[in-house]
């Protein structure tokens, strides 16, 4: 089988499951990860042999891959890396997969903030946005957050790799911040879970059957339940002055305002991401 062969034969079976532009671009990294090559090498000689390794070996490992992906499992994950902010991170189900936009959200920050700023990431997940953060502002000081140890494991491997200077601590965002994170900040930082539990069904199989569900899902009755939570632990962790970035659900975006207005937040900012979809929100804390 040639590596022409292995993508398309990859691109028929995920077709049920994507649209075909988006089959044809996971066949192809998986083909090309399998066959150990870069994608210009892919591109240059596709119908090189599809692996060295030829016979039953090779073609055990496609089908195991190719079943993986038929059952609905990221890519990423497959992989065990994604990218984000040109870097690569590692993921697994532990973490949720970095997503284009939360680097609008980084960018963000990264144009606000300048100096020896020090922010908190709170549920950082893989670590994307703290570590990215530090390696944008290299003057910033950067902490970060999450309830799950699994999670903390992942992103402190992942700053490590990438040589970013993080101080992680293990933190319930709904209760316990301002205690595990004692120290003044300039900015609070977060993408939190905002899916309402009512929008699971809806939600496309890959993300909804393979990505963790604390990560992903609040309460009906309580969708807001974090940001609340955090702009009130905000009142005492961050410096008059201070501000908060959320990246948001675009259908809580009305609600997110106006929770913050009552917490005696000011200058709130609303901004769409590049689909045009209200996803993140900066709000000052009086002087």
């Amino acid at each position: 089988m040639t590596r022409r062969e292995a993508i398309h034969a990859l691109t028929e079976r995920l077709v049920p499951l994507y649209d075909t532009n988006e089959a044809r671009s996971i066949a192809r990294a998986v083909v090309g990860h399998l066959a150990g090559i870069s994608r210009s090498t892919l591109v240059a000689d596709p119908n090189a042999p599809f692996t060295p390794a030829s016979g039953a070996a090779a073609e055990a490992a496609f089908e195991a891959v190719a079943r993986r992906l038929e059952a609905g499992e990221p890519l990423q994950y497959l992989l065990g890396e994604a990218e984000f902010y040109g870097r690569s991170f590692r993921v697994g189900k532990e973490v949720l997969i970095p997503r284009p936009e939360t680097e609008e959200l980084v960018a963000w920050i990264a144009h606000d903030k300048k100096g020896a700023v020090r922010i908190l990431d709170i549920g950082t997940g893989s670590g994307c946005i703290a570590a990215t953060l530090v390696l944008e502002m290299p003057e910033a000081e950067v902490y970060a957050a999450d309830i799950s140890e699994q999670a903390l494991a992942v992103a402190a491997e992942n700053a490590r790799a990438l040589g970013a200077r993080v101080v992680f601590r293990r933190a319930d965002a709904l209760k316990e911040l301002a205690e595990v994170f004692p120290e003044p900040f300039d900015v609070l930082v977060s993408n939190p879970p905002y899916v309402p539990e009512s929008d699971r069904a809806g939600m496309h199989a890959n993300v909804r059957d393979h990505e963790p569900a604390l990560a992903l899902f609040v309460p009906d009755d309580d969708r807001i339940r974090f940001y609340r939570a955090i702009a009130r632990a905000g009142q005492k962790m961050l410096r008059p002055g201070g501000r908060l970035y959320f990246e948001i659900y675009e259908h809580a975006a009305e609600e997110v305002v106006r929770m913050l207005e009552e917490e005696r937040y000011t200058d709130t900012i609303l901004r769409r991401d590049l689909f045009g979809k209200p996803r993140m929100i900066c709000s000052k804390k009086r002087l």
